[in-house]
């Protein structure tokens, strides 16, 4: 048992910044990974970043690399900083919760909890 809830989600021009945050309430040891995905209208879901509770490895999909920055606090919370936006990170972004440490993080179906959902829209 796991909640999730996003916020932080918005308009913003190209190449401006957001925060996106992610609220955890539940079972701790059911969130040993926290990540990120996104799914763009008529686009598959896709990973976008994930951070372990403990030790705080980090992951991230190329196509955010150097932009994107996954971070977490002690009460169970996870962010995603993003700068340097462009139109195509335009999505619904999602936070994600697994129960393992997981080593290749970038698989949907590893995680047992989702939240809502955010909108992120880039202007060109």
């Amino acid at each position: 048992q796991v909640q999730l809830v996003e916020s932080g989600g918005g308009l913003v021009q190209a190449g401006g910044s957001l925060r996106l945050a992610c609220a955890a309430s539940g079972r701790t040891f059911d969130s040993n990974t926290m990540g990120w995905f996104r799914q763009a209208p008529g686009k598959e879901r896709e990973f976008v970043a994930a951070i372990w509770r403990t030790g705080g490895n980090t992951y991230y999909a190329d196509s955010v690399k150097g932009r994107f920055t996954i971070s977490r606090d002690n009460a169970k919370n996870v962010y995603l900083q993003m700068n340097s936006l462009k139109p195509e990170d335009t999505a619904v972004y999602f936070c994600a919760a697994g129960p393992a440490y997981y080593s290749s993080p970038w698989d949907p179906l590893l995680y047992a909890y989702w939240g809502q959902g955010t909108q992120v829209t880039v202007s060109s």
